[in-house]
């Protein structure tokens, strides 16, 4: 008769490590420290990993296995280790951003029985997040609530913010966050002298680690889990502060405005004067005032439609990208991002592939309406590379940016400003009449944003709304029609209107882009039985 193996006597099973990174965050190297520290300490060892495209379109993950024996106690017997992760099967998952610590969850890799989850709360917005016209955000706290619920002990804390303030790479604290939740049944020494064998930024790295392990041992003594960083809900940061006007404009913003705008109304009068003059953002503030008295019984109407505009007036055109990329903040600011060093030097090349339309919209209208009748569809075949680190990258951005003066007699101030008018004088005509239809009206300002294409496209769509607002009698409904059409627009990625919208009018089915299909036919064999080639 056979007894059953009683379950002191059964072989442990490995501690399973997934790491779940981004590109260019050392999550390799955080692999490495693991095989090291876990190999010196004796134990059996085997890692793999699968790298991701770029940094935020697949995912890069790395996955270890560390058999908590020592050698000399297996006597010479090797366990066999996985190469993949299995759903449910991890012990350990290491998180340096809190999407990705998401994916992995929704992979069905943390596991309330054995799962303990260490991820930072900071965020990297993935290109899908940013491609859709509206507020396209995944929600932090319902990441947060899943590793509550899934894991079966959550770590959260800011990583990234622990890494900037120690001058090291994220994946140090997360190893000594990680370390120092006991999860890892590896001593502190070992981790250090793994990273210390590494060679790579030692001094910064173990401070980095040290300031993980703290942050962490921290949370778990006071509370048994690592602080959380405040859930904050997408749009509901605390608003920058308000930056210094010319005394004009601050005397105009604070008599003629209602308190509750001006904070919004200063960061915009800022952004319109860097973006052209003070004459500009005067305009700006002509525009509102005619909002404000167009609905007389409050602010709401120009309260709504005051971001949109700012937004709107301060539109991207090639001037104003060279403006961006020739400022001295922002090659400080990525000098920071990549850790270099006083005198170390840092090349910066910048890609611009601008259509022709593009090129031509700083032409006055009459120049424009040539070129675009001549060129059609065409596009330039090629692009820019411009090293914007270098002096030669640097006069020639300057010198577009300096271009950017004679912007009011360009072709694309004069149709942006056009639209605008168009979509203001709707706002004034029903401020007092159709008040449903005025307000949702102004929130369409956030439909108009892009270049290009997408830029066409969102003109196309508010002027699809601008014609139900238009109409000698929108009827009952009018305003619900244009929310609809909105939200539907603003929640797709690529912004056009497929996918169970309806047109302008609300009667069918949005209409869709004619193109013709070339059919090419197969050319005919040569003599010799080939295709013949052309």
């Amino acid at each position: 008769m056979n007894a059953e193996t009683p379950a002191q006597s059964r072989p442990p099973r490995p501690l399973c490590i997934l790491i779940a990174a981004l590109g260019g965050e050392g999550g390799g190297v955080l692999a490495d420290y693991l095989v090291d520290a876990a190999s010196a300490q004796g134990f059996p060892v085997q890692s793999t990993s699968i790298p991701g495209v770029s940094q935020r379109t697949g995912a890069t993950t790395y996955y270890v296995e560390i058999y908590p024996r020592s050698r000399d106690e297996l006597g010479g017997r090797e366990p066999v280790l996985s190469l993949i992760p299995g759903p449910g099967n991890v012990d350990v998952l290491m998180a340096s951003e809190l999407v990705e610590a998401g994916r992995a969850m929704r992979a069905g890799f943390v596991s309330p029985q054995r799962t303990t989850l260490v991820a930072s709360t900071h965020r990297i917005y993935a290109i899908e997040e940013k491609i859709r016209p509206g507020d396209g955000r995944f929600r932090d706290e319902e990441v947060r609530q899943a590793a509550r619920q899934l894991a079966r002990r959550a770590l959260l804390l800011d990583l990234s913010e622990l890494a900037a303030r120690s001058g090291a790479v994220i994946n140090t604290v997360l190893f000594g966050a990680a370390a120092a939740s006991g999860a890892l049944g590896l001593s502190r020494e070992a981790c250090e002298d793994a990273i210390r064998r590494a060679g790579k930024s030692v001094e910064a790295s173990l401070r980095g680690f040290a300031a993980g392990w703290a942050a962490a041992a921290a949370g778990d003594a006071a509370t048994g889990s690592a602080p959380e960083a405040a859930p904050g809900a997408p749009g509901k940061a605390a608003p920058p502060e308000a930056p210094a006007l010319a005394p004009a404009l601050a005397r105009r913003c604070e008599a003629e405005f209602p308190e509750e705008m001006q904070p919004v109304m200063r960061l915009a009068l800022a952004r319109l004067v860097d973006y052209l003059d003070e004459a500009y953002a005067a305009s700006y503030l002509d525009r509102l005032r005619g909002l404000l008295e167009a609905e007389r019984v409050s602010c709401a109407l120009a309260a709504r439609a005051a971001p949109g505009l700012a937004v709107w007036m301060a539109y991207e055109d090639i001037q104003r990208v060279a403006a961006l990329k020739s400022r001295a903040s922002r090659i400080e600011r990525v000098r920071g991002e990549v850790g270099a060093r006083p005198g170390e030097p840092v090349r910066i090349f910048d890609y611009f592939r601008p259509g022709i339309a593009e090129l031509a919209d700083v032409l006055p209208p009459r120049l424009f309406a040539r070129i675009e009748a001549y060129a059609g569809a065409r596009k330039p075949g090629g692009g820019w590379c411009i090293q914007a680190s270098s002096a030669s990258g640097q006069i020639l951005l300057r010198a577009l940016a300096w271009a950017g003066r004679w912007r009011r007699s360009s072709a694309r101030f004069a149709s942006e400003n056009a639209l605008i008018e168009r979509w203001l004088a709707a706002l004034r005509r029903h401020a007092g009449s159709d008040r449903e239809l005025a307000l949702e009206l102004a929130g369409c300002a956030r439909l108009v944003k892009g270049y290009s294409d997408t830029r066409t496209r969102a003109h196309g769509h508010l002027a699809q709304v601008l014609e139900i607002a238009e109409a000698p009698s929108p009827g009952a409904g009018a305003g619900e029609r244009v929310r609809a059409l909105r939200e539907t627009w603003l929640a797709q990625a690529d912004g056009e209107p497929g996918g169970g919208g309806t047109s302008a009018s609300g009667r069918g089915p949005a209409s869709t882009k004619v193109q013709t299909v070339v059919f090419i036919p197969k050319p005919k064999p040569a003599a010799g039985g080939k295709a013949a080639s052309g």
